[in-house]
Formats: C-alpha cells, sequence, structure tokens
C-alpha cells in the first residue's frame, strides 16, 4: 500500500517503532564506541532517550502530526542522556519545529522537518565533529531534498533516504581518523538510522504498538526518579499550554514568570514570535489559565494529576514491587526545607567514597552516573530543584555529561546554573576547592573553569574487546592506563600498569597525587601502591582515599 500522507497515528507508530528498534539493538551501538574502555553507551543513552519520547507520545489521542513531534521532541528532551542523547533529542526538536501548524505530513514536509532538525542539532553543539551523528543526520535530509523531486511515495522516500545514510556512515572512518583505528563506524549515526529503520518497518502497520520496557540494567538508571512517591510532589496539577500572541514581548514573558512563581513550581516560559509555552506544577491551574487569557487566546491545554499519573511518567516496569532505592527512600525520615544558600553544588560521581569527598567539599546533591550510567536532564534538574539556592554550579564530571547539563542549565527558569566542563572526578575536586562562601558565582566560574586545566586525570581500568589504536594492539581483559583522554599504557598487572601510567603523568612540575582506588581494589593493594608513589615521587604530595567508583581500579589526579 502506498502513503503519501502520514497522520498523527501513524506517526506516532513509527516513532514508537523507531524507539523499540533502537532498543533491541542498543547493545550493537554500544560495541561500536571507539575506545575499548567500559563507557559503551551510546546506544543505552540514545535507546533512553527515544524510548522517553515515544512514551510521551502515547499520552492523548494526538491525530495532528504536529502533535505528535511536539509530545516526542518534549519527552526526548526531558529524557536525554550523554551527548547522544542530547543531539537525538534536539534533531527531535528541530523535526517538530519543521511540522508545527501541520496536521499532516507528505515528502516535502517530512523533508523541511529533516532539515530543521539537522540545523537544530548543529546549533546545539558548540564545535561540531564530521564523521558523527550530525553528519548522518545531514546526509539524511539532503537525500531527503533529492528525493523530495523524485516521489511522494513516502516508503520509497525513506528507502533512497536510508541507503544514501548508510553509505555515508560507512564513510565516517574516512572522516574521523579514530573510527578507521578503531574498526568502527560512527556509533550516533548508527543509532539513528536503527530509529529510521524501525520507522520504515512499520509504515504500513495498523496496529499499535507498545513502547519497549527498558532492561533491568537500564532501569535502573531510572530509579532516582522512579522512587519519588506522591508525598513529595509539592504541587498536585502539571498545568501546559499555550497562549498565542502577536508578539511575545520580553517584559510580558517575565511579568508572567514571575506570577506564575507566586502559585506553583518547574515552570518553563519560552516564547517565540506568536507563541509562548507554559510549563507549571500548581494546585490552582484556573489561576494560570486567568493570567494567561488576559494576554492571549489559549490552545493545547493538558492538566494532568500528578499524583494519579506519577508511576506512570518514569516507571516503566509493571512491577509493583518496591526498587531498593524506593525502599531505602521510604525509610528515610521526612526532611525539612532547607536553609537558603547564595550557591548550590550538583555532582556527578559513582561510588560511595567519591561521593563523600564530594559532600565533605560542599556538594549539596551527588548524582550516582558517569560511564555506563550516564544522567539525564531531567536528573539534573530534579537535583537543582532540592537545592535552595540561586546560583548552583553543576560538576558533569564526565565528557559525556557535558552536553546533559548545558541542557538543563538552558530548561532551568527560576534558577541560575553554571556548568562547569569537568571531564573526570579530580577535575571536579579540583574545581570545588575554588568554592569561598560569598564568591562573585560569574567569577567563581572562570576560576573553576581555570583550575581544570592544572589538572592530569589518570585512570587504570580493563579492555571490554579486542581491537588496535594506534601502535598499541589490545586485548579483551588487558589493563589499560588511559591519561586524559589518551591510552597510555596496555599491560596485564594492575599494579604494574598503574605505575607505568604514573611515570607518564608525573612531571618535574607536579606537587600533589591524589590517589581513588575503586570498589575491586583491596585497602592492602591501593596501600602498597600509595608507598610506592611516595617513595618513587618524593617532592609531591601523594593521599590516597577510597573512591569505591566501579569499572575503574584506580582514578589519580596529578597537579
Amino acid at each position: 500500500m502506498s502513503v503519501t500522507k502520514l497522520n498523527g497515528l501513524r506517526l506516532q507508530r513509527m516513532i514508537v517503532a523507531g524507539a523499540n528498534e533502537l532498543h533491541a539493538n542498543k547493545q550493537a551501538v554500544d560495541a561500536m564506541n571507539v575506545f575499548p574502555v567500559p563507557d559503551g553507551d551510546t546506544g543505552t543513552n540514545m535507546s533512553l532517550t527515544m524510548l522517553a519520547a515515544a512514551r510521551e507520545t502515547e499520552k492523548g489521542d494526538a491525530l495532528r502530526v504536529d502533535e505528535v513531534t511536539k509530545r516526542a521532541s518534549g519527552g526526548a528532551l526531558r529524557g536525554a542522556r550523554g551527548n547522544s542523547g542530547v543531539i537525538t533529542s534536539q534533531i527531535l526538536r528541530g523535526f517538530a519545529k519543521g511540522l508545527e501548524g501541520l496536521e499532516e505530513a507528505g515528502v516535502k514536509e517530512l523533508t523541511v522537518a529533516m532539515e530543521q532538525g539537522v540545523k537544530t542539532a548543529y546549533k546545539a553543539v558548540m564545535k561540531p565533529k564530521e564523521g558523527t551523528i550530525l553528519t548522518v543526520a545531514r546526509a539524511c535530509a539532503e537525500a531527503a531534498v533529492a528525493e523530495s523531486e523524485k516521489t511522494d511515495d513516502i516508503e520509497v522516500f525513506l528507502k533512497a533516504v536510508l541507503e544514501h545514510a548508510h553509505d555515508v556512515l560507512n564513510q565516517t572512518p574516512d572522516m574521523l581518523p579514530v573510527l578507521k583505528e578503531a574498526g568502527v563506524v560512527d556509533a550516533g549515526g548508527r543509532g539513528l538510522l536503527y530509529i529510521l529503520e524501525g520507522a520504515l518497518k512499520h509504515i504500513n502497520s495498523e496496529e499499535a504498538l507498545k513502547v519497549a520496557e527498558p532492561t533491568q540494567q537500564t532501569a535502573k538508571e531510572y530509579a532516582a526518579l522512579a522512587s519519588v512517591d506522591n508525598e513529595s510532589i509539592t504541587f498536585g496539577y502539571c498545568t501546559e499550554f499555550f497562549i498565542n500572541v502577536k508578539n511575545a514581548d520580553d517584559a510580558t514573558v517575565q511579568q508572567l514568570k514571575s506570577y506564575l512563581g507566586t502559585i506553583g513550581d518547574s515552570i518553563v516560559c519560552v516564547s517565540d514570535d506568536e507563541i509562548i509555552k507554559i510549563h507549571v506544577h500548581t494546585d490552582h491551574p484556573g489561576l494560570a489559565l486567568e493570567k494567561a487569557l488576559t494576554i492571549g487566546s489559549l490552545s493545547g491545554l493538558k492538566i494532568d494529576n500528578m499524583r494519579e499519573q506519577h508511576n506512570n511518567i518514569i516507571d516503566f516496569t509493571t512491577s509493583e514491587k518496591k526498587t531498593p532505592v524506593e525502599e531505602a527512600r521510604a525509610a528515610q525520615p521526612v526532611q525539612e526545607e532547607r536553609p537558603k544558600k547564595d550557591i548550590g553544588f550538583v555532582s556527578i560521581s559513582a561510588g560511595s567514597g567519591l561521593t563523600a569527598i564530594f559532600h565533605n567539599l560542599g556538594v549539596d546533591e551527588v548524582i550516582e552516573g558517569g560511564q555506563t550510567m550516564n544522567p539525564s536532564t531531567e536528573d539534573i534538574l530534579n537535583a537543582v530543584d532540592k537545592i535552595n539556592a540561586d546560583h548552583i554550579f553543576i560538576l558533569p564530571n564526565n565528557k559525556n555529561i557535558i552536553l546533559a547539563a548545558e541542557q538543563a542549565a538552558e530548561l532551568s527558569e527560576d534558577k541560575k546554573l553554571y556548568v562547569i566542563p569537568t571531564k573526570s572526578v579530580p577535575q571536579g575536586i579540583s574545581a570545588m576547592f575554588c568554592y569561598e562562601e560569598g564568591a562573585d558565582p560569574e567569577e567563581m566560574a572562570e576560576e573553576m573553569k581555570e583550575a581544570l586545566t592544572a589538572v592530569a586525570t589518570a585512570t587504570v581500568t580493563f579492555a571490554v574487546r579486542e581491537t588496535t589504536i594506534g601502535d598499541k594492539e589490545i586485548h579483551e581483559g588487558d589493563i589499560l592506563g588511559m591519561l586524559n583522554d589518551s591510552i597510555a599504557v596496555v599491560g596485564k598487572d594492575i599494579a604494574e600498569s598503574t605505575k607505568e601510567l604514573l611515570a607518564e603523568a608525573v612531571t618535574d612540575e607536579s606537587e600533589m597525587i591524589s590517589i581513588y582506588y575503586g570498589a575491586d581494589v583491596t585497602e592492602e593493594d591501593a596501600e602498597a601502591l600509595a608507598a610506592y608513589v611516595e617513595e618513587t615521587y618524593p617532592d609531591c604530595e601523594v593521599e590516597l582515599q577510597m573512591g569505591g567508583q566501579p569499572l575503574y581500579y584506580y582514578i589519580i589526579s596529578v597537579e
């Protein structure tokens, strides 16, 4: 059957099918990461982002394509994880913008939406690199432009787009040498094509599709959100709508935001030329609507009782049993509102020892994450909401979390967020040493960023697959010593590899060596290493602490 127009229902099925296809193949995408360290998470992050988008499209009976894509975009934006997830959410955001005002979409309209998706994604990345998901997305848009002049059959159109995109994907190793060295194509680009392949498979489907449930490991990543009980919801009604205006001036938007702040929280108030988008949690939706009606006409009204729908928003599982996190949360006493402070801190980390270190340094909220468990934009915003401060610093401590943190900063309306681009735990700890109570936030942010340049991060982990990087032949199970973002040492013994790595990391200018040992290292072995370091580098102060982090035997800071 030839399909020349997509209505909202058919497009919704295709989005769900695309999310499910990526979910089914996420491990294959994870395995395409260019480094053989245990951070294979591109597929996982993209899958979680798309599942959040697909889940959002299930709400209501959207019959218009613009309604479906708007919901998908919103779900992806809030559920985005890691760089790949954030970029995916931006592709969807632009795609939705390209379909605004449309009840149905044909080949011409889909082409415009694809082009807009690419533009939005490129704009979101500070320094776009070719050979990545961006390149593959652009290839899709370019093929769409060409094919839109040849056919109005959407199935034929998508097949041609996919064929061209696969050709470009296969060229990504020629664009990024690191891909060629590892013998893989770009993981994000492959993930994007899985989404399109899934959508194409179900273009003629008339059956409703159910959004796939994450695996146990994936569901665990949502534990912090799923464990929030109804009593913790301050305002009961999630109220969303659009105000149709001729000109949305900044003063009007600001006045509206200020008013909404008196009747609720979790406020999002953004505008373009003709629409003001409102999101507010309140106990009095009518007051929000009455205020909005003084500005313009309303559309897209949605009011949800969050206490009733809470479990369906985050918890993808069907089990009624509480997770361990839920059990622990339920056993905790109700906390009183925290006292107001000028500056608050959110840090991402993994391991009980590292969490305790960050708390001792003044961090208010530590989110479990990093490597195989990247927190979403929503996770970061939830942590921000818990802190009673107007200025909040975010320490991602992982390069794959920086974009999600920056997206959280863009979405935060009532608090000023400062993202310090820390790529490792040592950099996060170094940044916290710059904290001075009463300091100007802008000046402190610059001091923190400057402090990062003085920190060398050495990590010791293991290879999860065989590959060749440069002149280094790597086998599964080998011990890898990473100096900043490069593999410096390949060995068989943890202690010896760590010593070799330190020889690379420590210079004549080094003054401080901080060693954080992981969950798989005994205290005895860690103390033996520290003794060796003290003897070998007598001019350096040596500090040993239990980090408790998974995957990494040692995380070492050299300053």
